[in-house]
């Protein structure tokens, strides 16, 4: 048994994709019906900047295909304040922005920290704790993306299956890299495409990155990936990767590659 594998990118709004992903003469209106139609995901970057209109949310929704999902990042007035228990009313406000419009369609949240962000236990935990289970009967899910070495620790692994909260597992870069399984979905971005490569990734990484997501929707923690507390396998867990950062004028083909690697297409 395994969970079900979505890949995709960060945002869909990016002028060098024209004539690389998007077709030169596409309506710029319809770059993200095209852009869904490529990839099974895609996570909302323009969030963590600001609220968005409810009837963007509802726009989104009807442009991409039916088993289509979008990850969403959280606020950055959420994430990136000085005491994280404080942040109850950005937290509330980034649901009642109109999110929920996605419906059936919203996948994790990403709340993303700044790398200057250390573990403090008490205050994440207080932080945690606010994020709710469920908003108007849709069970929500929640990511973390810390990128301070002082969370590469037993302490905050626990603290987060406590919570069914994910942890982002980043790949191919400067950050601190922590996979290990606590909750019932992984959560990848992987930032290592390269200029030199047609498809941001050489075949050998693709097939790497592939085999991976197989191993992570089956409960497994595939080798050669780095984690903080004893590996152990997990039941089947749906996988989000995006492809973001490096060479981003590659990020779609590589995606769309794992995509037809991986067998994950919609």
């Amino acid at each position: 048994m395994a969970g079900t594998i979505r890949i995709g990118i960060g945002g869909w709004a990016y002028a060098p994709w024209r004539g690389a992903f998007y077709p030169v003469d596409l309506a710029q209106k319809r770059e993200l019906e095209h852009a869904a139609g490529h990839l099974t995901s895609i996570e909302i970057n323009g969030t963590y900047y600001g609220s968005q209109k409810p009837e963007s949310f509802e726009r989104w929704s009807g442009e991409t295909p039916d088993d289509f999902v979008f990850a969403v990042k959280g606020p950055r007035f959420a994430t990136n304040r000085r005491v994280l228990a404080e942040a109850g009313e950005s937290i509330q406000r980034f649901f009642d922005s109109g999110v929920m419009r996605l419906g059936r369609k919203l996948g994790p949240i990403n709340w993303q920290f700044m790398a200057t962000k250390k573990f403090d236990p008490e205050d994440f935990a207080a932080f945690l704790t606010l994020l709710p289970k469920s908003v108007e009967g849709h069970q929500i899910r929640h990511a973390v993306e810390v990128r301070h070495e002082s969370f590469c620790c037993r302490d905050f692994i626990a603290l987060a299956r406590e919570h069914g909260v994910a942890i982002v597992t980043a790949g191919d870069s400067a950050f601190p890299q922590i996979a290990d399984p606590t909750a019932p979905f992984a959560y990848l971005r992987i930032m290592g495409t390269s200029e030199d490569q047609p498809l941001g990734y050489s075949a050998d990484k693709l097939d790497l990155w592939a085999t991976r997501t197989h191993a992570l929707s089956e409960g497994r923690v595939p080798e050669g990936l780095t984690t903080v507390a004893t590996r152990a396998d997990t039941g089947p867990r749906d996988v989000f990767l995006y492809v973001i950062s490096g060479h981003k004028i590659a990020n779609p083909a590589a995606a769309m590659a794992l995509i037809e690697r991986a067998g994950a297409g919609g």
